[in-house]
């Protein structure tokens, strides 16, 4: 097992790791724990009890942070003529058709998401293998297949998170910075918990949420309580 630097072993000291905390508990801890010399993320982790091969156990969505992830989100959208002249002008860096496809298809990723309006589909749907396992395919459910790009655009640099369950029930987020003030961490928190509830399948059956934690990058996790959170 590799040796744990001074900081990082004071950071697991200053934690019980089996006790359960209240959000805003967990919160501060984390908050306070992270002593990296650069600002970092701070992170959920929600362990569901669903079995995503099943469709009716899917969960997925997106949900708008109130104080966003501090993270700056590069946005590309497929879109053409006024739409795109509305994407540009909303602050979309990428926006293009097939010279965007071309360009993603010879390996160009620089960027965040990705917004299309409902006649670019066509077209985009042909990056199916490249998108679709990055999580990047737009997708109408989540507001990325859309003919108001200015407002898609705009919504997705304000913070606004995308979430799918991963193959082993996990789903997890990035919900602000280190540098965020407790408050802020903590209405961010809430607002992805709720997200996560209002997500909640037809198909999930017993406990659905099983198991919540809350990290920064370079510190410990700190089990959060989940009998205070309003989940089933």
């Amino acid at each position: 097992m590799a040796k744990l630097g001074k900081r990082l072993k004071g950071a697991y000291e200053s934690v019980d790791r089996l006790k359960l905390h209240a959000l805003d508990e967990a919160v501060k801890l984390v908050k306070n724990g992270a002593k990296a010399k650069f600002d970092e993320t701070v992170e959920i982790s929600m362990n569901l009890g669903v079995d995503p091969r099943h469709a009716d156990q899917m969960v997925r969505g997106v949900v708008a942070l109130p104080h966003g992830t501090g993270k700056s989100v590069r946005v590309a959208v497929f879109a053409k003529d006024a739409k795109a002249d509305e994407a540009r002008e909303a602050g979309a860096e990428i926006v293009g058709a097939d010279d965007l496809m071309q360009e993603i298809q010879d390996g160009r990723m620089d960027f965040d998401r990705v917004i299309a309006t409902p006649d670019m589909m066509a077209l985009v749907g042909r990056l199916g293998k490249v998108l679709g396992p990055r999580g990047l395919m737009p997708n109408p459910k989540l507001g990325t297949v859309t003919a108001d790009v200015a407002a898609a655009v705009t919504a997705a640099k304000a913070g606004q998170v995308e979430f799918r369950v991963e193959r082993a029930g996990i789903v997890h987020a990035g919900i602000g910075k280190a540098s965020f003030s407790e408050d802020q961490l903590l209405e961010n928190a809430t607002a992805f918990v709720d997200a996560i509830n209002r997500a909640k399948p037809s198909g999930a059956k017993g406990t659905y949420v099983k198991r919540v934690a809350l990290s920064s990058t370079m510190g410990p996790g700190v089990k959060v309580d989940t009998a205070a959170l309003g989940t089933a």
